[in-house]
């Protein structure tokens, strides 16, 4: 797989709370530059970005980041206002209490809403299996599923461990028809990327496989 097909794949990532305008607009030149999926960014600077890819690279966003602990309604409101800003891609987090509370109902409404939102705008379901049993990860895919969202995720990167092979795998055997899955969160070299690809990963969230490939290129430069 050449790395062109590796970034093509790619959500250019920075969610970190200290993310300053000047470095979102370093990671759209990045992304512009190797062609990557889309960027994926905190939704105050949706707008901004919107404008300044200027339809270039798709903006991506996350609603109910990190935690996905607030209520539906809040949830509801911060999709509806990224996609009117121009966000072409939303990426929510469910609330793990309630998978824990076996309050699929809740949960399935909650995806419904925001698709009903989303419209023909991708939404992708953040599952953070780190925090899930192998079953809870099952009902998720199953939820996803019947709820008609477009992709289901891994991780935030925000929680106690991010990507894994046989997550992956396991979403694999379980998403329904229609449904891609996105590996997210702890992607720290091009192998793994690739592995990940291969599982069936169809977007990638990351910060990292754009860092290596310009270090790559620096390396050659130098020699």
């Amino acid at each position: 797989m050449t790395r062109e097909e590796i970034l093509s794949h790619v959500d250019h990532t920075l969610l970190k709370p200290e993310a300053t305008w000047p470095q979102i607009q370093t990671i759209c030149d990045e992304a512009i530059a190797n062609h990557t999926a889309s960027v994926c960014i905190n939704t105050c600077y949706v707008k901004q970005a919107v404008e300044y890819m200027a339809g270039r690279i798709p903006v991506c966003c996350v609603v109910g980041f990190p935690l996905g602990a607030m209520d539906t309604a809040s949830k509801c409101f911060e999709a509806k206002t990224a996609v009117e800003n121009g966000a072409e891609e939303v990426d929510m987090v469910i609330n793990i209490g309630w998978l824990k509370d076996k309050r699929y109902e809740l949960i399935e409404d909650e995806i419904k809403k925001l698709k009903s939102i989303c419209k023909d705008k991708v939404l992708k379901v953040i599952i953070e299996t780190c925090f899930l049993t192998d079953d809870e990860k099952i009902r998720m895919c199953d939820i996803t599923t019947s709820a008609g969202a477009d992709y289901i995720k891994t991780s935030t990167g925000f929680g106690t461990a991010g990507a894994t092979f046989d997550d992956i795998k396991l979403f694999s055997e379980h998403i329904g028809e229609g449904v891609k899955m996105k590996a997210a969160g702890g992607i720290s070299s091009l192998d793994d990327a690739e592995r990940f690809l291969e599982l069936g990963a169809d977007r990638l969230g990351t910060s990292r496989v754009v860092k290596l490939i310009k270090a790559m290129d620096l390396s050659l430069i130098h020699i």
